[in-house]
Formats: C-alpha cells, sequence, structure tokens
C-alpha cells in the first residue's frame, strides 16, 4: 500500500462548506488534513484526483465471514424461507471456517468495499472462537485476522467485538451452533482493551463495543458491559441488532411487555454513542426517544431486503431530523451507492412517491443522501470523518466526470449520478487517511488479496 500523500489537487470538490473548484489538499504525516485551499492551480508534485472529490462513505455495520455465501442462499430451502431459515445456511458455514479463512475473505470484502466508495468499516465481530467454543490459545485470535484484514486492504476499521450469551428472551443457552459466539461481558471487555491497546498508535483502526441483541444478551449483562466500557472507554461507540424482525418485537413484548427500542430506551443510557442497526419496527413512541437521545439509524437495505426483514420509517426519521448511516450486513450487496439507493428505493415503493427522502436546503436527493450517511457513519464509527475539513481524516473517493451520459452534470448533480447511475465505473481513485488504495476503480493489491479468497473458497467448499 502507498504511504502518505501529502498533497491531492482536484478540479472540484464537495467540502464541509460546499462545492468549490481547484481544490488542493494537504496532508499531515499521519493522514489528516492538514490544509484546504481553493481556486488552486496544480501542482507537478501533488497527486492530481481526476473529475470530483467527496467525502468517503463509512460502512457502519459488517458481519465478514458472510461474504463466503452471498450467493449461496438463494433457492428454496423451506416451504417458507425468512431470515431465521437463512440463519441456518449462515450457521452451517462456520462448520469450515478458521483463521486463515477469516482473514482472507475479510481482506477480499474489504478490497470490495474500497472499490465501492467505502472508505471505513464497523465490523460487528462475533465469531469469536474455534469449532465447538473451544477458545484459541490466543483468545483474541480472530480479532488479530480481522485487524490483519484491515491492514492489507488499507481500509479504515472500528472494531466491535460482540456480547453474545443466551439464545433467546427465555435465555435459553446457546445452541450448538453458535457456540463459536458465546462470551462473558469481562472477557468482551478484556478483548476490547487488549485489541485498544494494539491499535493506540494507529489512527485509521479503533474498537467499540457490539451488544448482539436484546434477545442474546440478558439485562444485567448489557448493563455491566455497557458500564464496563464507559469507565474505561467513554466516547467508545455502542451497537446493537435491534427490532430488525416483527418476531423479535414479539417475542420483547411476550418476554418484557414492552418493544425492544422502548426496553432500550428505559433500562441503558443510550445517547449519540449509540448504534441502533436495522431498528426496522419502531413506533412512534420509540422513534420519538431515539431521535431526542440523539442515537445513529445503522441502515442495511440492500440486506434488509434479502432478508425480508421490512422498511425502517425512515421518512420520519429524516423528517425528525434523525442521524443515519448504511452498511452491508451479509454483504449481498458492496457499495455504498447501492445502499443509498435502495434505501430511498424502498420509501418510494412504500409511499408511491419519488424523491421522498429530503433534508432542508438541498434539493438533489443522491446528494443529500450521500452527505448524510457520511456524516452519520463516522458518528457510528466514533471515526473523525465524514466531511472534507481541516483536522478530519483523509477519506476521499474520486469521481469520474467522463462517463458516457455525465456532460453537463455539476456539483450535486454528479452524486445524484453515482446515487442512482450505478457507482462501479464512476468510481475513479479512493484515499484512506492519505493513502490511496483505488486507482482507476481497482485496489492497488486485487491480484493478490482475490487469490487468497478464492483459495480460501475452495477449501471451504471442497471440505478440504
Amino acid at each position: 500500500m502507498e504511504t502518505v500523500d501529502t498533497a491531492f489537487w482536484c478540479p472540484t470538490a464537495l467540502l464541509e462548506s460546499g462545492w468549490a473548484d481547484g481544490v488542493r489538499i494537504t496532508v499531515d504525516a499521519h493522514g489528516t488534513i492538514e490544509r484546504l485551499e481553493t481556486q488552486c492551480e496544480p501542482d507537478a508534485a501533488e497527486v492530481r484526483l481526476p473529475g470530483a472529490v467527496v467525502p468517503g462513505m463509512p460502512n457502519l455495520h459488517s458481519h465478514a465471514f458472510q461474504r463466503s455465501i452471498v450467493g449461496a442462499t438463494q433457492r428454496h430451502a423451506h416451504t417458507q424461507d425468512s431470515f431465521w431459515t437463512w440463519r441456518e445456511a449462515m450457521y452451517a458455514s462456520l462448520d469450515r471456517l478458521g483463521p486463515a479463512e477469516t482473514e482472507a475473505i475479510a481482506a477480499a470484502l474489504y478490497v470490495e468495499l474500497l472499490e465501492g466508495g467505502f472508505t471505513s468499516i464497523a465490523e460487528f465481530h462475533y465469531v469469536h472462537h474455534d469449532h465447538g467454543g473451544v477458545q484459541f490459545a490466543d483468545e483474541a485470535e480472530l480479532s488479530w485476522r480481522v485487524l490483519a484484514a484491515s491492514r492489507a486492504a488499507g481500509i479504515g476499521l472500528t472494531h466491535l467485538p460482540v456480547l453474545y450469551m443466551t439464545g433467546g428472551f427465555d435465555a435459553r443457552p446457546l445452541g450448538a451452533a453458535q457456540a463459536r459466539f458465546g462470551w462473558s461481558p469481562g472477557g468482551i471487555l478484556r478483548l476490547i482493551e487488549r485489541f485498544g491497546r494494539e491499535v493506540a498508535t494507529d489512527p485509521d483502526r479503533a474498537v467499540g463495543l457490539a451488544l448482539h441483541s436484546l434477545r442474546a444478551v440478558p439485562p444485567e449483562a448489557l448493563r455491566d458491559a455497557v458500564a464496563g466500557l464507559r469507565a474505561t472507554r467513554p466516547e467508545a461507540p455502542i451497537h446493537i441488532h435491534i427490532a430488525e424482525q416483527t418476531a423479535e418485537v414479539e417475542q420483547c413484548l411476550a418476554a418484557r411487555g414492552v418493544r425492544p427500542v422502548a426496553w432500550l430506551l428505559e433500562h441503558a443510557p443510550v445517547d449519540r454513542r449509540w448504534c441502533l442497526v436495522h431498528a426496522t419496527h419502531l413506533d412512534a413512541h420509540e422513534c420519538g426517544g431515539l431521535l431526542e437521545a440523539g442515537a445513529v439509524a445503522g441502515l442495511c437495505p440492500t440486506t434488509e431486503a434479502d432478508l425480508g426483514d421490512g422498511l425502517f420509517p425512515a421518512e420520519h426519521w429524516v423528517a425528525g431530523g434523525g442521524m443515519l448511516g448504511v452498511g452491508t450486513d451479509s454483504h449481498v450487496g458492496r457499495d455504498a451507492a447501492d445502499e443509498l439507493r435502495w434505501l430511498e428505493y424502498g420509501q418510494r415503493l412504500f409511499t408511491r412517491r419519488r424523491n421522498v427522502l429530503r433534508w432542508p436546503g438541498q434539493a438533489h436527493t443522491g446528494a443529500a443522501l450521500w452527505r448524510a450517511a457520511a456524516t452519520g457513519g463516522a458518528q457510528a464509527l466514533g471515526r473523525s470523518s465524514g466531511v472534507l475539513a481541516e483536522g478530519l481524516r483523509a477519506d476521499l473517493v474520486g469521481i469520474r466526470t467522463d462517463r458516457p451520459g455525465m456532460t453537463g452534470l455539476t456539483h450535486d448533480a454528479l452524486l445524484d449520478d453515482l446515487v442512482f447511475g450505478g457507482a462501479r465505473d464512476r468510481i475513479d481513485t479512493v484515499v484512506v487517511g492519505g493513502r490511496v488504495v483505488v486507482r482507476d476503480g481497482v485496489h492497488l493489491r486485487r491480484p493478490e488479496i482475490m487469490a487468497r479468497f478464492e483459495d480460501a473458497l475452495s477449501r471451504m467448499r471442497s471440505g478440504r
């Protein structure tokens, strides 16, 4: 991977203050934007970025290992398929997943995400142990593999070790297929501290806490884990799957007499450091409580569609000033534009209207979606990015402006075209923390990383 470059020049760029032309972006040795200048002529010593430059997109929800089953679950397996039947196939994929496969799959996924305009990732990491739940000699083995994959690909990483303890709201023990996930609050907090020390001097890597779900984390364990994290890392992000499926809402009502998000708001210190992943099935009271708390809604539209989850009430959320971001979750989609497009398209299908999601003062839907998800995603990752401004990370996406059909498009219309016109042939250059990782639309280490990925898939699918 290339070292941090000292300066970039682009014909036009979307800065925190708006679009500007002839932009010089000076980056310090640590990958932070040191100075932004406009109306500049290019200098021979600068890295010239083609077209238009926009802030890189954070990806706020990933289960990297699930990249290995993309395309393998699209067949009738039951009389009626659902999230819960898909989960059986996902569990089966763990039978042949080891440390080497974990690293190879994650690195390949991160290459694809970078090529799709994502510059950082929140890895919601719940496969902790070896087969049968046996701990590795180093209990952090698989977390180190994720870290190595992120560094090989050059993507920013917020690692989120997951607390996962029970198989349902009735506190049943984890099933055999879930044995690799189980850990105590103390074990998770110990892993977070170890990982945090390892990346303490790495500005592109960080750590937080994930709570798998209310059904998988008993109330007292949730309280202990959150309190333990806040005692040592008060600003670290906390993520949780919640209200993704109607069955989860019904089970929570039966067990606790209240809906999942309402229970969380009453029993946990939810604030802007929290990201509620999916939150698909909210009522008006829950939505209002989350808006007041300032939490980020973590939406994964392509996965939510693939699993038949339902639609998040995005129109109401946006109208209330809510923060949101997008992730790729199970990775059936791997482009930032895909997630944003389907976020809007889902609302259009539901309301039978166009350009449903609206932000004050912004007339262009695609551009508004990009801005909102970049800033909301950065908040969810605890990352100093999301806009191009001095003092923030140099996470940049360079968009080509010379593709067929783009003639005459400028500024926000370019982002509309990126989101709704197809991203793969639009993205030219991707920069993470001042390092170029994608050029001419192709990751700089794609051949070697993809070769390891294909070898890992071959081993897993052949049983070797």
